[in-house]
């Protein structure tokens, strides 16, 4: 489906879009209704074709449905072990935040299994373990230098975003990371595209730190900030992901660069430099 999914997105940045927005193609399902029968088809696809209907008011048994890939999963995380503990313990990553039970990358119709089996079937038991045996631990001391120290550094980054009062909101930033990632460290790379995603990584960082707005105040329950510090964190994010994957020459699994792909399209892996987690 990566295949598609790229040659979807090289279609309509060509110029060959449908519909009045030019970000879509055409996927008609004649053929295979002919081959298969309409009953195996509805049996399959029945209920993502009957949200189609109801949302565009066309049959995708009749017409070819216009689609679009878009980012709705991440492949890729923090290491953890079996327990799904990270090495800082007693901190545990499940679902999409940890390395993934699907490898470099992920079939079709799946991205739920991970979130579902680690939420359900596995942490429930391993983090009740985990404290199990923490019963009788001391109270964890907060009068250290340590602590006084961390705490400084979050009351002054909350201190700064209120104080910037700039004139852009979080959200418009945000988008316009997403928009940087999606067209430079997007489905297929490249280095030309990773090295300007890092050069506009930086400048936004600092529009970012200059220029937003967050409104509200520090000792309210404030969805504004909350997004604003994890925007922060999300600029440094790109960053590493695009530096990652500019490191990385080479094409494996979900990381695609364009660079390195056989006659056919696939990815071209170099085993001999890069068998391991970036």
């Amino acid at each position: 489906r990566d295949v598609a999914s790229r040659a979807a997105k090289e279609r309509c940045d060509a110029g060959y879009g449908v519909n009045e927005t030019g970000l879509a193609v055409f996927l008609d399902f004649k053929t295979a209704i002919e081959r298969l029968g309409k009953d195996i088809i509805k049996q399959r696809y029945g209920n993502l074709f009957d949200m189609y209907e109801e949302i565009t008011d066309v049959s995708p048994y009749e017409q070819p449905m216009q689609i679009f890939p878009a980012v709705h999963y991440t492949m890729g995380g923090i290491w953890v072990d079996y327990n799904l503990m990270t090495t800082i313990p007693g901190l545990y990553a499940i679902g999409e935040a940890n390395f993934s039970d699907h490898g470099a990358n992920r079939l079709g119709a799946s991205a739920l299994m991970q979130g579902l089996a680690d939420g359900y079937f596995v942490l429930p038991y391993t983090i009740g373990d985990y404290l199990s045996h923490k019963i009788q631990a001391p109270k964890v001391k907060t009068d250290t230098k340590a602590f006084d120290e961390a705490e400084k550094g979050v009351k002054d980054k909350i201190s700064k975003l209120l104080s910037i009062n700039g004139k852009q909101s979080v959200d418009d930033i945000h988008k316009k990371l997403g928009h940087i990632m999606w067209e430079n460290v997007g489905m297929a790379r490249s280095k030309e595209s990773l090295e300007k995603a890092i050069v506009e990584i930086q400048a936004l960082r600092k529009e970012f730190w200059k220029d937003v707005k967050v409104v509200g105040k520090a000792n309210e329950f404030n969805v504004e900030l909350e997004k604003a510090l994890r925007l922060a964190d999300f600029l440094e994010l790109g960053e590493l992901m695009a530096r990652d994957a500019l490191n990385r020459e080479e094409s494996c699994g979900g990381h695609f660069r364009v660079e390195h792909q056989t006659e056919e399209g696939e990815a071209k892996r170099d085993d001999e430099h890069f068998v391991y987690a970036a």
